[in-house]
Order: structure tokens, then sequence, then C-alpha cells
């Protein structure tokens, strides 16, 4: 039996179950993209799938409808992928165990992937007749925007008529974007040279901590783990002779990392009580954001020779030392972070240690600073860097009818008006601008919490009123 069927609006519930049982994180959407293109195929809905993935498909305009110009609807297809500690799924081959609580949908033990999942649903509804007064429809579906927003740079623009787009990547019910921060993904490769050491083998592992999406929630003091990390590291050097054997922490870029660890060889009684000692003295300082920080010590079997003594201090030096969060905020917009960064991926991989970092900016030339700051320190360390996933961000447009439009219907659905916000997370409608002279957009969603974490909740609720949202605004699109 389907677990949402019981759920309204029946279509969007429907498909975003099928949805989940998908696999579908960043840089795994093959799958979810040929059934969406399927899904087109069915209903003999015209449409295209380029080789990146990005689907698009066109709805002819309904009866009386047929000389308004078209309106884009866009969502992308890929999620984050996270999951607790003690979840053994394989998110990469296997489906999201989803389930309803009260008035909310999750799923169990990892990321449900309402971000951006349920865009790829309401958009699916509407094609499948959902709505049943509507101009052309333009939906576009695309991929990889997790990592850099890689799909909307690939996509090309020149088939799309349409000069109005809602983008349905937003997490705030009531919260109409009309602006965001430009980022790139910056990835740092530090070599290093190994050889014997005799010390015994044990991990070091930071736990516990709330993570987060390192654009909406990086202004919320939340620790790092992968710079924790490295404060612990340095604080073991101080009272001994360690060395590292491997770095890991986080899973993607634009996640504040929850939990790192690395196999160190040194003395590990000596470890354990510099641990216990650094974890009180984490938890004091985190005790709002982060209370239940642990760092634990425990032994292990060496499976890889340790590094030098220089390569060891190379690996403290990068992670102590590296720029990480808020930066800048905005002598403009009251509360809004202006340019940070975000450690977000840590791993070892042979005679190399690699980081990768989201850098955001509402300022170009900052954006660009932050770069420089790295490129500056991993080059200083013997290392390189490459940047990716450089995408612009989207200026606030004085003069939106589609804004204008949305903000009347919102007001007679709700009785008040809804907030416009700029927010310092990237979103692919930039690219969409930089592509579609001209355009008119906005980005809105229903409420989620706790985003690319294991702790992801959908309302549901609130996704009907949105939908219901999204019904009216076309409907008035004549």
């Amino acid at each position: 039996m389907a677990i949402l069927e019981h759920l309204e609006p029946k279509r969007v519930f429907s498909y975003f179950e099928q949805l989940c049982a998908i696999p579908h994180g960043s840089g795994n959407t093959r799958a979810v993209s040929d059934w969406i293109a399927a899904f087109a195929r069915e209903r003999g809905l015209r449409h295209t799938q380029d080789a990146s993935g990005n689907v698009v498909i066109y709805l002819p305009a309904s009866a009386g409808y047929e000389k308004a110009a078209p309106v884009i609807l866009q969502g992308h297809m890929d999620m984050v992928c996270e999951k607790t500690a003690d979840c053994a799924k394989d998110m990469e081959k296997e489906g999201l165990d989803i389930a309803v609580e009260d008035d909310v949908v999750y799923a169990r033990g990892t990321t449900l992937g309402g971000d951006d999942g349920i865009a790829v649903a309401m958009l699916l509804a509407v094609l499948d007749g959902a709505v049943p007064e509507h101009p052309p429809v333009e939906a576009v579906f695309t991929v990889d925007e997790e990592i850099g927003l890689l799909g909307a740079a690939a996509l090309d623009g020149s088939a799309l008529e349409g000069r109005r787009m809602i983008n349905l990547d937003s997490e705030d019910e009531g919260i109409f974007t009309v602006s965001c921060a430009g980022g790139a993904r910056a990835n740092c490769t530090i070599p290093v040279s190994r050889e014997p050491f005799a010390g015994a083998a044990f991990r070091l592992v930071i736990e516990g901590l709330r993570g987060g999406h390192s654009g909406v929630e990086i202004d919320k003091g939340r620790a790092n783990a992968d710079k924790l990390m490295g404060r612990a590291l340095y604080t073991l050097r101080a009272h001994g002779e360690y060395r590292i054997c491997s770095l890991r922490g986080g899973a993607a870029d634009n996640v504040i990392p929850s939990a790192a660890e690395a196999m160190l060889a040194g003395d590990m009684a000596a470890a354990q009580t510099i641990a216990a000692e650094l974890e009180t003295e984490l938890r004091d300082e985190y005790r709002v954001t982060d209370p239940d920080i642990a760092v634990r010590i425990t032994p292990c079997e060496a499976t890889i020779e340790p590094m030098t003594r220089q390569s060891t201090d190379d690996a403290i030096t990068f992670l102590l030392c590296a720029p990480n969060g808020i930066r800048a905020m905005s002598a403009e917009i009251q509360g809004l972070v202006q340019t940070s960064l975000n450690l977000g991926v840590l791993d070892t991989e042979g005679m190399a240690i690699k980081a990768s970092f989201s850098v955001r900016s509402s300022i170009e030339s900052q954006k660009r600073l932050l770069l420089d700051e790295l490129r500056c320190l991993t080059e200083r360390l013997g290392g390189t860097m490459g940047v990716t996933g450089d995408y612009p961000g989207w200026a606030y447009r004085a003069d939106s009818p589609l804004r204008e439009l949305m903000v009347q219907v919102f007001t007679e659905q709700y009785g008040r008006a809804p907030q416009i916000e700029a927010i310092h997370a990237g979103l692919e409608c930039g690219l969409f601008a930089g592509k579609l002279p001209g355009l008119d957009c906005i980005s809105l969603g229903p409420d989620m919490e706790a985003i690319h974490t294991p702790g992801e909740k959908l309302h549901i609720k609130s996704t009907q009123r949105t939908w219901a949202l999204l019904c009216e605004t076309l409907r008035r699109m004549k």
C-alpha cells in the first residue's frame, strides 16, 4: 500500500512518493531523468532530454488560454544524500523509507529530498492535468543543482519561450525569494608523503553536530565538524607526536558537516584524555547550537601507512587556517549574509588530501577574494585548487508583474501579504536570468525543516496551501 495515498493533493503526493522510490542523489540522476522523460512520452507531450539529463516538457495551453504568454515552472531532480550513523541504506541503489507523522512527511534514517522533490511532484501534477486552467507551460527539470547548479548551467535556454518563471525551490511558506547570492565550488588538493611510524593506530571521531544547509543556515552559528577536526588535531600535536593516516568528513560542499573522523598513529591513552577535555570545551562553546557534540577515541587496525611529520603538519595547517563561515554581512539588507564559505567535504585519496568548499557571495569581487584566499593557502602548502560550478547571483527586479500577481493571489488566500526576501543560498534563477533576457522570476515553496540532514521534514498542510497558490496563479495568467 502506498504510504502517501491518503494525502491531498493526491497527484502531488503520489508523484512525490514515486520519486522517493528512485535513487536520485546528486550525480546519480539518470534513472529519475529517464522516468520523467517516460512520463512525457506516455502522455504524448513534446519534450527534450539533453546529454546532462535535464528534461523540458511542454504543456499546451488549456482552452481559452491559447493567446497567453507561456510560463516556465522549474525545479531540480537531485537531492542531498545524508543518513544517520546507524542507517545501512545504500542511497545510490535504494529508495527512501518514507513515513508520515502528524503534519509531516519524513524518511527514516535519511534525508527526504523534499528539496527539491516536491517541485518535481508539483510540476508532474500540473503536466498530468491537475490544473484545469493554465497558460502554455514549459516545465524544466534540472539535474545536479546541489553540487553547483550544474544542470541549469548546461541547459540550452534557446528552446524556452517563457519570460516569466516560477521556481519551486524554497523552503519557507509565505516567503517569496526575489534575489540570491552567486557561488562556486573550490576543490583543494594537498599532496602528502608517507613513512613508517611506531605509534598505535586509533580513530578520532567528532560527531553529534546539527549540520544543515550552508547557505540557509550558515548564520546559525553551528559548528563545522571538518574545522573542529583541525582544531582537535592541532591540540593533539601540541601534546605529543602524532601522525595522520587519513581524514574524512562531510558528504557535500553545501552541507555543514555534522561528523568527521581521522585515523591517527600515536599515544592513544594520552589522546583519550585530550579528547575528553576538548569535548567538554566544545560542548560549553556550542551549548546552544550543537549541545550533543562528541569527541571519541577508539582503537583500530592501521589500513594505510601514516603521513610524514611534514605532511601531518601541512594537513593540520590547512584545516586550522582555511577560512570558513560568514565573512561579511550585507550593509544594505539587514540580517542578510553577504559572503560566506563552507568546508563541506574532506577526504583522503592515496597520496593526497582533498577538500571542497562552497563559496557564496552577492558581491562578485568578494567571491573572487575568497577563492584567492583558498588558492593562496593551498598553493603555499604545495597543493592545487580548481573551481567548478561557478554561477552568478540573481539581481532584484524592481518591476515584476509576476511578483505583483503572486502577492495579490497570496494576500487573498492567506489574508496577509507575503514576505519578499533576498537569500544567501544559491538558486538556479540566476543562471536562467542570464540565459533568458528580461526574465521575470520568483522562487517559493512549502515549509520544510532541516533540509540536507536526516531530520528533514516536509509539512503537509503547507504543501497543500502552496499548491493552491500555484494553481490559482496559473489560472490568472490569461
